[in-house]
């Protein structure tokens, strides 16, 4: 296949966007932003009162550049409205320089989600709809084909993090699907609830997390208020995620996987997908895997490698997992080994 770019007006405005929307995640603290550490990791909070009540609510893990937009968040709240315009003028860059939207349906429900803090609380997008989101992040075209358009959005989430984190959505998950129309799916066990589905666009919204046992069963997600299908090899795909601008009116701060790991994940997820509908699935999956292992190899080799070595040192189940998926796939074969 062959790689096209987009052109440096609409990196630019992409890169623009992302940087105003991260800093925008912290122009709206009520109080004092304060730290706790947990373990070996360092969370930070926007700490204030409501009456006599004292709550912590959730900003992000610790890093240099967190801490560098909480020293200048009041500067940053400043200018919010003027930021907020700015945003809507690059959205219209984008649109003009062809990038992919999301249609409305879904993003009000992505929106949605956002507003409750389900992206500020570890939630991340997987899937085609994150696949979508590495047009910007990789600055290349991504076909309508390849894009392969999908009503579904699966949310993952680490079930640790969403116990350390000590904050949750508001509201709840339950109350946000109610009002976009959204039922419950059952489950085997009627007490869990980690699937649902729109009466009317029939969009399925499923929870999902890694599975660090030999079952897959239904774990519980405290920050996000929701139960959710445990996976094996979901943690590899879900570690060290990135925020990324959503497509849809002014732009949405999400949470997607790195690009090179989903990529990598693809390869393994094919091969489990057998026969039926999951044969279709299986060639998107390599399809998608296809275009970003090329994509990679081109910008950013090092990270590509890095995450390709890091899969197949997991054990033989990774490593056959991905050899029968490149068996298919002699270009991508070839273009991995030529990494190392």
């Amino acid at each position: 296949m062959t790689i096209t770019y987009h052109s440096p007006i609409g990196t630019s405005a992409w890169t623009d966007l992302r940087r105003s929307l991260i800093d925008g995640a912290v122009s709206g603290l009520r109080g004092t932003p304060r730290s706790k550490t947990v373990g070996s990791k360092t969370y930070w909070y926007d700490h204030f009162r409501i009456g006599s009540k004292t709550v912590d609510q959730y900003i992000g893990e610790d890093s240099p550049e967190l801490r560098a937009r909480l020293e200048r968040h009041a500067e940053i709240a400043r200018s919010a409205k003027q930021a907020e315009r700015e945003r809507a003028r690059l959205m219209r860059v984008l649109r003009a320089e062809g990038y992919l939207f999301s249609d409305v349906g879904t993003g009000q429900i992505v929106s949605a989600m956002a507003k409750a803090g389900v992206f500020r609380l570890g939630g991340t997008i997987v899937g085609t709809h994150a696949f979508r989101c590495y047009e910007g992040e990789l600055g290349v075209r991504i076909a309508f084909d390849q894009a392969a358009m999908t009503d579904d959005i699966d949310i993952a989430s680490f079930e640790r993090l969403s116990v350390a984190l000590d904050d949750t959505v508001d509201p709840p998950l339950a109350d946000v699907f109610t009002e976009l129309q959204f039922d419950p799916l059952p489950a085997t066990d009627r007490s869990k609830t980690w699937r649902w589905r729109q009466t009317e666009r029939q969009t399925l919204v499923e929870f999902l997390t890694p599975s660090f046992e030999e079952d897959e069963a239904i774990r519980d997600l405290p920050a996000l208020g929701v139960n959710a299908q445990s996976l094996h090899f979901l943690n590899y795909l879900i570690a060290d995620p990135i925020r990324i601008p959503f497509l849809y009116r002014a732009g949405v701060l999400v949470q997607v996987p790195r690009p090179e790991r989903y990529a990598v994940h693809k390869l393994i997820i094919a091969d489990r997908r057998q026969g039926g509908p999951d044969a279709l699935k299986a060639h998107k999956d390599r399809a998608q895997a296809a275009f970003l292992i090329e994509a990679l190899a081109d910008t950013r080799p090092e990270d590509l490698s890095e995450a390709y070595q890091d899969a197949i040192e997991r054990g033989s189940a990774w490593r056959r997992g991905i050899a029968a998926s490149l068996k298919r796939m002699p270009e991508t074969d070839g273009l991995l080994k030529g990494l190392t």
